[in-house]
């Protein structure tokens, strides 16, 4: 029997926010129950000054609604997939993905750039579309994996942590704290700051997340009526991908804040494409891996991908990265 109303826990952030919704739409759609958010304060909302480096990765963003959910508080956990742990708590399950977005990390220059005096085009090649940085710009992320792979593209860079929603992070950048930021083109795009977007960086450049632009729905796992209510809205490609590059970060034993890249795109229907990087903290050595299989395999074709970074001495750079 269907639940009459699903409680969806979530986070108070304008991004949170608009992924449960969402969610809660497309349950609703679907001709699933009536859905009603449930806002929880985590850790990771509280402690907004602290590198994330520094107070336990960003699984302090989902771990009170996981407890909330274990508990049955709420039915449904709305997430943004690349905070989740790779280890789920027993007794929870990802019943969904909903489409994925654009997973590419994006460049965000001031509202007012030098950019407009030195030719800045998003068509011309990503290469030269950083020159007009400098040799030296100061980069706002706290994301190792970000700052791993950028470093080899600004070596004298200053890589400063930058915290707080959307909206204060842009105000700080235009307020000259920053020459540029660097953030996930998808949150960007669903909060309706596409225009800010100056470049995505291609994965040649900066390998995403994993699971980077795609919305998780968690359920209890012995939930069967919100697995019946959650089911209908799944995406299978981004399912797969998200599959695949969890498998990936498993293998390796990372956890979020880690120096690990995958990016899996579903193409002709049943086949994966799935790229997968380990970068040295320092940006002085890079593991990659690139392989294709079917979609069906996701799993084992991002078990395959970390066991080939494995090889490649990823083990090595993990024990850095955590030491």
């Amino acid at each position: 029997m269907a639940p009459r109303e699903l409680r969806i826990g979530t986070r108070g952030s304008a991004l949170a926010l608009w992924q449960a919704r969402t969610v809660g739409s497309l349950i609703e759609q679907a001709g699933g129950p009536t859905c009603r958010l449930e806002i929880i304060k985590t850790s990771g909302d509280r402690l907004q000054d602290a590198p994330m480096s520094e107070i336990g990765g960003k699984r302090l963003f989902v771990r009170e609604i996981e407890d909330a959910l274990l508990k049955g508080d709420v039915d449904v956990a709305v997430h943004s997939s690349k905070d989740m742990p790779v280890v789920l708590p027993d007794g929870l399950a990802i019943a969904a993905a909903l489409p994925r977005e654009d997973p590419r990390d994006a460049v965000v220059l001031p509202a007012v750039s030098p950019s407009a005096a030195s030719g800045f085009s998003r068509t011309t090649p990503e290469s030269n579309n950083l020159e007009f940085l400098g040799p030296s710009p100061t980069i706002g992320t706290g994301s190792v994996r970000r700052i791993a792979q950028l470093v080899r593209i600004w070596p004298a860079a200053r890589f400063a942590p930058i915290r707080g929603n959307l909206e204060t992070r842009l105000r700080k950048l235009d307020g000259g704290e920053y020459d540029a930021l660097v953030l996930a083109a998808a949150g960007l795009r669903r909060l309706g700051f596409e225009a800010r977007i100056s470049m995505t960086l291609p994965a040649s450049m900066c390998v995403p997340a994993p699971g980077q632009g795609i919305v998780a729905a968690e359920i209890r796992a012995d939930d069967e009526a919100a697995r019946r209510a959650v089911s209908p809205i799944d995406d299978a490609a981004a399912n797969a991908a998200l599959i695949a590059e969890r498998a990936v970060v498993a293998a390796l034993g990372g956890g979020c804040q880690t120096p690990i890249g995958a990016w899996a795109r579903v193409i002709d229907g049943d086949a994966i494409e799935l790229i997968a990087t380990v970068v040295a903290p320092d940006g002085s050595r890079a593991m990659r891996s690139e392989m294709r299989g079917a979609a069906r395999d996701a799993a084992s074709l991002g078990a395959r991908a970390g066991a080939d970074l494995m090889k490649q001495g990823a083990g090595e750079i993990l024990a850095m990265a955590n030491g």
